[in-house]
């Protein structure tokens, strides 16, 4: 148990410290992102994965670290389709690139709070009425086929957006950008800038994005040691991701069906649990299958001109 509670300590410690020296030392300033920046940055916290996920064999054994690298490599898949919402919002306030860096770390920054939040909640409840589990498998396969049948562009509407309106409603807001600030004082008054009101929305959105991948990893394992680590891993190199990707994203427009097809897989998983357990080798197996398939359907099959994602 000592052991355990030291673990926490230093895991978290570890994490906000890597934060804290990718925003304020590595990448300090307002410089735009490179893509080779981002993709060696990608590569480093794609290994830091790794490298954890070992250690995780080491320590807990081969089934936790098959269960750690089956819910990373979700959460990751997940969080690439998320990046197309984050570029729709970026694209609608039209936030210059060199302050999307910094609207995306204190996103992350309130995603790990709010996935911690979730993850507690989530397994508690879980332990207490099992029942549950068949309630988030028909969630998970409800979300998979609309998924199916939704494009990028109907995930989130900014300007219906509550945070939007509710900040609008009750706070002064600059019209236009003030460097990076989140808010300035003008004639003694304090405003807050467009640039807040981006983060706020992006916070607000990984609610959403919480309500799908929570339940997701959840029906892999209920461990919460592997739930929680596989979520702050996948959520570290999502700048990064983002930044690296930005430029190719429209390529992979079959990602969705993919991860449409495992949010299913997964909502099976849970549905039929009582009566047969599908191994977690297979479900590894099955989700690395399917995101290599899309990724690959994506590339041999380009969408024509015409019938590219607006954004």
């Amino acid at each position: 148990m000592e052991n355990e509670a030291l673990f926490w300590i230093i895991f978290n410690i570890s994490i906000l410290t890597l934060l804290v020296l990718d925003l304020f030392v590595f990448h300090r300033g307002t410089k735009v992102v490179t893509t080779k920046s981002a993709l060696i940055w990608s590569a480093f916290w794609v290994g830091l994965a790794i490298a954890f996920n070992v250690f995780v064999y080491f320590w807990k054994g081969r089934e936790a670290a098959e269960l750690f690298f089956t819910g990373y490599v979700i959460e990751e898949s997940l969080s690439v389709d998320n990046l197309f919402v984050f570029m729709l919002i970026f694209n609608y306030f039209r936030v210059p690139v060199e302050y999307q860096r910094k609207v995306l770390f204190w996103g992350i920054i309130g995603a790990l709070v709010l996935r911690g939040f979730f993850i507690i909640v989530g397994i508690e409840l879980i332990e207490r009425f099992d029942w549950l589990l068949y309630i988030l498998g028909l969630f998970l396969m409800y979300t998979g086929i609309k998924m199916l049948f939704s494009s990028n562009d109907d995930e989130m509407d900014p300007e219906n957006n509550i945070i939007l309106k509710l900040t609008n409603k009750f706070m002064r807001v600059t019209k236009t950008y003030e460097g990076d600030n989140f808010f300035v004082r003008k004639d003694g008054l304090l405003y807050a800038t467009p640039l807040f009101i981006v983060v706020l929305i992006v916070e607000s959105t990984d609610v959403v994005f919480a309500v799908d991948s929570i339940p997701t990893i959840l029906g892999i394992t209920t461990d919460t040691f592997i739930v929680y680590t596989s979520n702050v891993f996948a959520l570290l190199g999502l700048r990064s991701l983002y930044f690296a990707l930005s430029s190719v994203m429209k390529l992979f427009h079959y990602i969705n069906y993919g991860l449409a097809v495992i949010l299913s897989f997964v909502g099976v998983k849970l549905l039929i649990h009582e009566w047969y357990v599908i191994n977690h080798q297979f479900a590894l197996l099955f989700v690395v299958s399917v995101l290599a398939i899309s990724v690959l359907a994506s590339w041999l099959f380009p969408k024509r001109n015409n019938e590219e994602l607006d954004f």
